[in-house]
């Protein structure tokens, strides 16, 4: 708020580049916060896929949890106005990949009741195959 109010000053003094340089931050900011978010959602959407490979089964609930995972990533990640995205499948990738091992280690607490460690549920599921579904189930044509 108080960035909101710096602006309209700066609009009002007829400060342009200023105000200008403040839009930009400001957009940096509303970026770095929806990053943050479809992380969180990822790496939910992640302990999922984990679990059901690990396991070779699913359940309703974790069902659920990937179709509430993508939903909101779908959500955080659409451009209202210009029905665009502000991230790209690259980025998407991107993101998927650096919280894996975070959703990795949550799921060795949850599958097999944690009977696994970290890396022993690690070798028992396929990394990129992993990732690649997360990804299709984030933007089906790739």
């Amino acid at each position: 708020m108080e960035e909101l109010l710096e602006l309209r000053q700066l609009l009002l003094e007829g400060n342009v580049s200023s105000a200008l340089l403040l839009v930009d931050e400001l957009e940096e900011m509303s970026l770095s916060d929806k990053i943050n978010k479809i992380d969180s959602s990822g790496v939910i959407l992640l302990i999922y896929l984990i679990k059901q490979r690990a396991e070779q089964r699913s359940m309703r609930s974790w069902e659920m949890s990937i179709e509430n995972a993508v939903r909101e990533i779908h959500k955080i990640n659409r451009r209202r106005k210009s029905k665009g995205y502000f991230l790209d499948a690259t980025e998407l990738r991107e993101i998927l990949e650096e919280g894996y091992d975070v959703a990795l280690k949550k799921a060795a607490i949850e599958a097999f009741e944690g009977r696994y460690e970290t890396s022993a549920l690690g070798e028992r599921v396929d990394r990129e195959a992993i990732l690649t579904a997360a990804l299709k189930l984030l933007i089906p044509d790739s």
